[in-house]
């Protein structure tokens, strides 16, 4: 490691105090004079004063504007954790510092602000990553604060060292390694910078115990300067016009919606947008409740287990409107197969996510929240120009798959209840103004499909990492966020054994999240693969969790040691009366294992590594279209 520099040379940043480089804000570049407005937070001004590295640390975060943060104290963090004390911060002692990652992950979902954790060095540190990497690969705002060893020993393999900036430079958008305790302020001020602005995305700051401990003098706000990053926002009117021109001449245009769409909170444009042009949306794993399920123009999720009008709107299109999606495989399958014949905008605040997958023949960069509202406005005048387009027989099309493959399940033969039946329940009782916090398998899936999302950020989930055991510290993060909201953590019997220690940290915090344990008594997704792909030969998948096992654990036990209220659900009907219950109680977590068949499937699904066109709506069933292209 390098000591007291950034560690990408791109985004080195000048160290003497009044530097007259430019700094990248929202606005574009603006010079010193007016650089405090890259600062997140209020910018209130602090005269020179000398502190500890430390309380400059803490203080930092307060004039960030940071209200709460995730974490766990150790030795190469400790002399922060001091001051910490009198700070009006509110610090929440996670169990496990994996749980620090997501929740400061479901707390930046929700609020559209910037998560916060904090790890001591070594196994503290790399804990971390893969809530780091999750973040990274679903464009989440994090800062992660490490502690690492004093610097006269770093690069020693003294004790507890881990170069956590070099392993998580492939998964940070930056990492910063500190020694000089005069960077502090200006440090936090661009990792926070960094963190919010352009593709959201998280940055570590690793603070070396000496510079925690030494003295300097501190002041606000700080001189950043970043002179390798300068997102664009405004997209170029001549990219706007031409795709303007594409959407009049369309046949068959679709709005193919990711998550970038709530990144940018531009759900209210993107409705405009809808409904200017009449064609189709659909909405990635990543963007349910980015445009209201309810809406007649909406034709459902498309991908691996996306509906049948959604996936075929993509393969039928003439003209993909692609805002802030990255065309990933789960969506694209046989990416040579995918859209054959449609021509393709992009709009992404990532110019790297451009013809990165798919080639774009109109690509538009910058801020989705700017881009809708001009091609918004581009669209206007090229309609009343050349005409609006007619629709109907794409529509017609369309209606057809939605009426004729509209999801559903069929109930299990064993007899034990369906967990579809079960998802769509605690949707529908609880409602839109409700937030939805998945694992990852089966019941993820089933949530992104059985819940109406009405709204943006009521629906979380680890979708470019799958990660196990994100649910119930993301759902923890999330109540935190939004107090107010009734927050579900849906997971699997398998992803809830890898971070329910959190439940403790929910019960002496007083953070009262609601946990619907999809009880299959098995790896869900796993053992649907082995269904379909391996004669059922159930090699290691069966947990022994559910009916007519030894139930190790008994959820409604380990819901009582932690305090918390457990209830089970064997029957369908006391389906309602349970969910009904949950929602009664709000003094406490509540822990609820829904006890349901494992021979229930996900479908529609497209099999890996086929063509979207073989999407099967049940075992070995394929759709028969009406109209070929």
């Amino acid at each position: 490691m390098s000591k007291g520099t950034p560690a990408s040379p791109a985004l080195m940043a000048a160290k003497s105090p009044g530097h007259g480089a430019q700094a990248s804000t929202h606005a574009g570049a603006v010079s010193t004079a007016s650089q405090a407005s890259a600062v997140v937070g209020p910018n209130n001004v602090v005269a020179p004063i000398q502190m500890t590295g430390s309380e400059a640390l803490v203080r930092s975060l307060e004039e960030l504007g940071v209200k709460d943060i995730f974490g766990l104290p150790g030795g190469a963090i400790l002399p922060t954790y001091d001051p910490l004390m009198a700070s009006d911060l509110n610090h929440i002692l996670v169990r496990h510092e994996q749980g620090a990652g997501h929740a400061a992950q479901g707390y930046a979902m929700v609020t559209g602000e910037v998560g916060v954790c904090i790890a001591t060095s070594g196994p503290g540190a790399t804990n971390l990553v893969t809530a780091i990497m999750d973040a990274h690969m679903d464009s989440v705002p994090l800062v992660a604060i490490t502690g690492q060893v004093s610097s006269a020993v770093i690069g020693t393999d003294a004790f507890q060292e881990a170069d956590i900036v070099g392993i998580t430079m492939p998964i940070t958008k930056h990492s910063y390694l500190v020694t000089d305790p005069n960077d502090i302020p200006r440090v936090l001020a661009e990792a926070f910078h960094l963190a919010s602005t352009g593709r959201p995305g998280p940055v570590l700051v690793d603070f070396a115990k000496d510079a925690q401990q030494a003295q300097m003098t501190f002041s606000w706000p700080p001189v950043i300067d970043l002179p390798g990053y300068r997102p664009v926002f405004r997209g170029h009117s001549k990219q706007l016009r031409e795709a303007a021109r594409l959407i009049r001449e369309a046949k068959k245009p679709v709005l193919y919606v990711g998550g970038g769409v709530i990144k940018a909170n531009a759900s209210e444009e993107l409705l405009v947008l809808a409904e200017l042009t009449g064609a189709p949306v659909v909405t990635t794993l990543m963007a349910r409740g980015a445009f209201p399920d309810s809406h007649t123009l909406h034709v459902g999720m498309p991908g691996m287990h996306g509906t049948v009008s959604a996936v075929t709107a993509l393969q039928q299109s003439d003209l993909l409107i692609t805002l802030g999606a990255r065309f990933d495989d789960r969506v694209t399958g046989v990416l040579s197969s995918f859209a054959p014949h449609a021509k393709v905008i992009h709009a992404d605040i990532d110019p790297a996510e451009i013809s990165k997958n798919r080639t774009a023949d109109v690509p538009i960069v910058g801020s989705l929240k700017e881009i809708i509202p001009d091609l918004s406005a581009a669209v206007k005048v090229e309609f009343e120009s050349n005409g609006t387009p007619d629709l109907g027989d794409w529509w017609a099309f369309l209606g057809n798959l939605r009426d004729t493959y509209p999801l559903g399940w069929t109930e299990p033969e064993d007899g034990l209840m369906s967990p579809q039946r079960v998802i769509s329940r605690i949707g529908e009782l609880t409602g839109p103004e409700g937030v939805y916090v998945a694992g990852v398998g089966q019941h993820q899936m089933w949530a992104a499909q059985f819940i109406k999302y009405e709204r943006p950020r009521s629906w979380l989930n680890s979708g470019g990492a799958g990660t196990m055991g994100y649910s119930v510290p993301a759902a923890m993060g999330a109540k935190v966020g939004s107090p107010d909201r009734v927050v579900w953590a849906i997971d699997g019997d398998g992803c809830f054994q890898m971070t329910n220690q959190e439940l403790a940290t929910c019960r002496i915090n007083n953070i009262p999240i609601k946990v619907a344990i999809i009880n299959n008594s098995s790896l869900g997704m796993v053992r649907q693969w082995q269904t379909l792909f391996y004669n059922s030969r159930y090699s290691n998948t069966d947990l022994n969790t559910g009916h007519d096992t030894i139930r190790v654990p008994d959820f409604v036990k380990l819901a009582d040691a932690y305090g918390c209220a457990g209830l089970r659900c064997e029957r369908v009907e006391d389906i309602d009366a349970t969910i009904e219950a949950a929602l009664a109680i709000n003094d406490r977590p509540v822990i609820i294992d829904f006890v349901v068949s494992p021979d229930s499937m996900v479908w529609p699904m497209v099999p890996s590594g086929v063509s979207n066109d073989q999407i099967q709506v049940a075992r070995n069933m394929t759709p028969v279209w009406d109209e070929e292209d």
